[in-house]
């Protein structure tokens, strides 16, 4: 567990997030919640294979609040995942700066979907909702140059896609839907699901 240590939520229930990310650790912090952090350690490498872009983010965040609702069967466990979706095809983190390139590549000049799936399990009450939130990018042309200097820097690391749009050049020209839910957390579903449960953000409005 990290150093977060949340003052208990709805029914002394804190809440858990079961992602290591930094970014969806910020988008909750900036929303004014209380949170624990504790990574799930799951190999993502297992799901089923041929799954839709989609149907992979669900799966893939269902396993992730299961993996750490398990250690915290008392405590409301968030659990998320962002897969881009060229088509039909499901692009998740690249493995290695080759995989980035690759990855930059297919993107560049494309507009594609950003889709995140969010789920709140808590095991103590039989909770478990999951909320799919999609967003489409365009992607401005990239040269070979700017890929090779990108891939350096290694941004690109832990971002689905093997870029973020958070970035100092995203490459970004467009975008439509929930700008939190590109980052890694769509945070509107998000704040929808906490209070249907009694969580409140400080902040909130």
């Amino acid at each position: 567990m990290s150093q977060h240590q949340p003052t208990s939520t709805s029914g002394g229930r804190r809440l858990v997030l079961a992602s290591a990310s930094p970014r969806r650790q910020e988008l909750l912090r900036e929303a004014g919640y209380e949170f624990a952090v504790q990574p799930a350690d799951i190999d993502e490498s297992t799901a089923p294979p041929h799954l839709l872009p989609a149907e992979l983010a669900r799966f893939l965040a269902i396993s992730k609040a299961n993996a750490v609702a398990a250690q915290f069967p008392n405590d409301f466990v968030l659990g998320a995942d962002t897969v881009v979706a060229f088509g039909d095809r499901p692009l998740g983190k690249p493995a290695d700066p080759e995989e980035a390139r690759r990855m930059l590549a297919l993107l560049s000049g494309t507009t594609h979907v950003v889709i995140t799936a969010v789920t709140l399990m808590c095991r103590a009450v039989d909770l478990q909702q999951t909320r799919t939130v999609m967003s489409a990018v365009r992607m401005r042309p990239l040269l070979p140059l700017e890929v090779d200097a990108y891939v350096a820097s290694r941004q690109w690391e832990g971002k689905a896609g093997g870029y973020g749009i958070q970035d100092q050049d995203p490459f970004v020209t467009r975008m439509s839907g929930s700008l939190s839910n590109i980052v890694g957390l769509p945070m509107e579903a998000v704040k929808e699901m906490l209070a249907g449960v009694g969580v409140e953000g400080k902040t909130a409005s």
